[in-house]
């Protein structure tokens, strides 16, 4: 009897921990609520959640969220505390043959680290591929009832996610729309905000890139074209940027790109790097395409309207000296080409 009562609790608990994360709206917090509840009914060492991206020809990994189970059975992340969480193996993908199976296969693997600890991989499952890996790391296999709860958990969490892409991506292109930018900025504003001195030595920088003569392509080749063009500007963006960079629709033809912890002149690179993807690709009927690009450093305290504002500053001279180009609001300044008034007016963005 007391074995049927502690089952039927530990139930209830798991069921109340399942639907509070589901009513989470923000993907990053659903990622640990998940990796929480997760590490506390599994009584694992640690668990991670990564981010699987195309880099042809290899898939890169990038880890979003490691929550490590303590002495104490608390369980902290890397943000908070960065010298309890050591380093899950993460080889390339295809080097190492459990990680190759979980992505490749979309079938659960396990493997043995060098410290004799199980990792347990599952495939996070996307509209229509492997989109991530969930890494249990534990003392000993996970048995078989563990193995289908997790299973089941992500079940309900992918359920979960197609609910909020729904209303968070642009539909033609996939990348986040317009009206999510101001809820995923503030969370990095408020990141930064709190950063130490050491993680706030690389900046976090603004975009805004923009289809050069768009209008002329839709009069030419009709808008089913003008959409393919927008479709595949959009994959080479994914392309081009890192898995941390933060990709929007910005409207029309305009695409926001956010460049998470990036030296100044490895944001020029980036942009650059992007720009020039575009102008050597050729696309489908319309041939040649080029892009304008104006950026901006993302200061402590800034809000998104000025960011957006220093940055349409930059993309508007780009497209004014030539297209085809990409403008420092911040270069532009110094060489005196722009002032700072010219973006401290007040916007209406939404």
């Amino acid at each position: 009897m007391a074995d049927v009562l502690e089952h039927l609790l530990v139930s209830r608990s798991l069921l109340d921990g399942v639907a509070a994360a589901t009513s989470i709206r923000d993907r990053e917090d659903l990622d640990c609520a998940i990796a929480d509840l997760l590490l506390q009914f599994l009584g694992a060492r640690s668990v991670s959640i990564f981010r699987l991206f195309d880099e042809d020809p290899v898939k890169r990994l990038v880890r979003r969220v490691e929550l490590v189970a303590d002495a104490g059975g608390r369980s902290l992340t890397a943000a908070e505390e960065t010298t309890t969480v050591r380093s899950l193996s993460c080889p390339s993908v295809w080097q190492a043959p459990a990680w190759q199976v979980c992505s490749a296969r979309n079938h659960s693997a396990q493997c043995i680290d060098p410290d004799d600890q199980w990792i347990t991989l599952f495939p996070i499952c996307g509209e229509r591929e492997v989109s991530g890996i969930l890494a249990i790391e534990s003392a000993a296999s996970l048995l078989t009832r563990e193995t289908k709860l997790v299973h089941g958990i992500l079940r309900i969490a992918q359920n979960h996610l197609a609910l909020l892409d729904y209303g968070e991506l642009d539909t033609l292109t996939g990348l986040f729309n317009r009206k999510t930018f101001e809820s995923k900025f503030e969370k990095l504003r408020q990141r930064l905000s709190c950063a130490d001195e050491a993680a706030a030595r690389e900046s976090s920088w603004l975009a805004l890139m923009d289809i050069d003569r768009f209008k002329a392509i839709n009069d030419s080749y009709g808008h089913l074209f003008g959409d393919e063009v927008l479709l595949l500007i959009s994959q080479e963006i994914k392309r081009c940027c890192r898995g941390a960079d933060q990709l929007f629709r910005f409207g029309g033809e305009e695409f926001l790109v956010v460049l998470d912890q990036a030296s100044d002149a490895g944001a020029l690179i980036a942009l650059e790097r992007l720009r020039g993807a575009i102008e050597t690709r050729r696309f489908p009927q319309v041939g040649r395409i080029t892009v304008s690009l104006g950026y901006t450093r993302i200061d402590r305290g800034d809000i998104a309207s000025r960011c957006v504002e220093r940055a349409d500053a930059a993309l508007y001279y780009a497209k004014a000296h030539g297209r085809n180009n990409v403008q420092s609001f911040e270069s532009l300044c110094a060489a005196g080409e722009l002032n700072h008034e010219c973006a401290s007016g007040d916007v209406e963005l939404f």
